[in-house]
């Protein structure tokens, strides 16, 4: 399991120190992706057939389903930790969750998610997100 933040920043190769506490979770290949809110999915290759397992149960008659399945397989891309701990952030990633320099990795639970700095301070801000009034929305779930 996923949990924690860490702030890294990209060298000027776009390589970033992945945090020693995932590695040996993330294995020795893993899939970095587009994520939702501005931010990149990484998922171990074990959790990364699971997810690839569920949408290929998608019914491609669906619009928003093949949509959805473009968008996350078009920006996957394998990739491996280097000896000195870091990971190549591919360019196009890159600029799709906005990372200049400074970011942030996060777990959350089943993947890890990278952030810019500044786009996972937006995200946390207040006038963002009120975690009163999501957790009053996950009592709604069960949870």
């Amino acid at each position: 399991m996923f949990i924690g933040e860490y702030r890294h920043t990209l060298d000027n190769k776009n390589r970033l120190i992945m945090p020693a506490k995932f590695r040996d979770e993330l294995g020795s290949t893993f899939v970095i992706t587009k994520g939702l809110d501005n931010c990149l999915f990484i998922y171990s290759g074990d959790e990364w057939k699971n997810i690839e397992n569920k949408l290929k149960t998608l019914p491609m008659t669906n619009k928003d389903a093949r949509a959805f399945v473009r968008f996350f397989f078009a920006g996957a891309t394998e990739c491996e930790i280097d000896k000195q701990g870091r990971v190549l952030i591919p360019s196009n990633l890159k600029e799709f969750a906005k990372i200049d320099k400074d970011a942030v990795i996060i777990g959350v639970s089943t993947r890890l998610e990278l952030w810019s700095l500044e786009e996972w301070n937006k995200f946390n801000s207040d006038a963002n997100i009120s975690y009163e009034d999501v957790a009053e929305k996950m009592s709604q779930l069960g949870i």
